[in-house]
This record gives C-alpha cells, structure tokens and sequence, in this order.
C-alpha cells in the first residue's frame, strides 16, 4: 500500500505548504535526502494551540500539536520530493516541546509525531529521534518539528 492511500485510510491528507514565518525555505534537498525547517503545528495558517506542556496543555494536547506539525512537515517534504509516496524512508525527527520546568515528559509528547510516521510508512518509519524541551517556540508554540528523509532521486 502506498503513503498516500494510508493518509486516505487515516482519514488524513497532507496540507498545503506551511508558509514560513521568517526568511528561510520550509525544505532542501541534499542528494537523496531533504532536510525540513522546524514545523509549527498550524492549520490554514493559525496554531491549533500555544503554551507550554506541563502548564496550561497536557501531553494529549502536545501529542495531537505534534501530530498536526508532523503532518505540515510531510507537505513540506513531499512538495520537495515530487509527492508523499517518493519518500522512501524517514532517518531522523527533531521535537522541540515548550515545556514548564518541571515536565519531563517530551518523548510521550514526541511520539504523536513518531506513531504517525510509523503509521504512514511502516517499517520505513522507523527513525532516531531527539525530543527536546525547550522554554519557549516561536509565536508561543508548543511543539516545533524536523524531519529529515531520504527520497527517490528526481529524475
């Protein structure tokens, strides 16, 4: 089964390319892999919630806000790649979680992004992973995401 009929079988599609907030690019390609800018969990253009983990949002809301941003970063790696399904494997995330200082609990909040992933490609799913908690993100974000994959040459 391909990627794309596993996001429609979620329930799921890819959103249009987050656009970015400062002057950088949301993804480069370097040979066979792309490398994404971090990743606010926005839709159409607005965060689906602020805050830090552990103060005003729990690790469910930062599981779904990794979710979502898991999701932007996709869109911005399929629209380098030439579509979702000429990703051949995910090699690493990066989750940044806002956390108050007494959370400890960023990997449970980075596993809204890690089970997606497994989720849409299976065994190429599988990645290493940094989860990171961090004071605060930009315009208050409670989790911020990097992915870098390895795609299909274009050609």
């Amino acid at each position: 089964m391909t990627v794309s009929a596993r996001l429609a079988e979620l329930g799921l599609q890819l959103p249009p390319v987050a656009r970015p907030v400062a002057a950088y690019v949301p993804a480069a390609r370097v040979g066979s892999q792309i490398w994404t800018s971090g990743q606010l969990p926005t839709v159409d253009g607005a965060l689906v919630a602020t805050g830090k983990l552990g103060e005003a949002l729990s690790v469910d809301d930062g599981v779904d806000a990794a979710r979502t941003a898991t999701l932007n970063a996709l869109a911005a790696v399929s629209d380098v790649a030439g579509g979702i399904d000429r990703i051949r494997s995910i090699v690493k995330v990066v989750v940044y979680v806002a956390s108050d200082s007494g959370f400890t609990q960023q990997p449970a909040v980075a596993n809204g992004a890690s089970n997606l992933l497994g989720d849409l490609f299976g065994p190429s799913g599988a990645h290493v992973r940094s989860a990171v908690g961090v004071s605060v993100l930009p315009l208050d974000a409670p989790v911020e995401i990097e992915l870098i994959v390895e795609a299909d040459e274009l050609g």
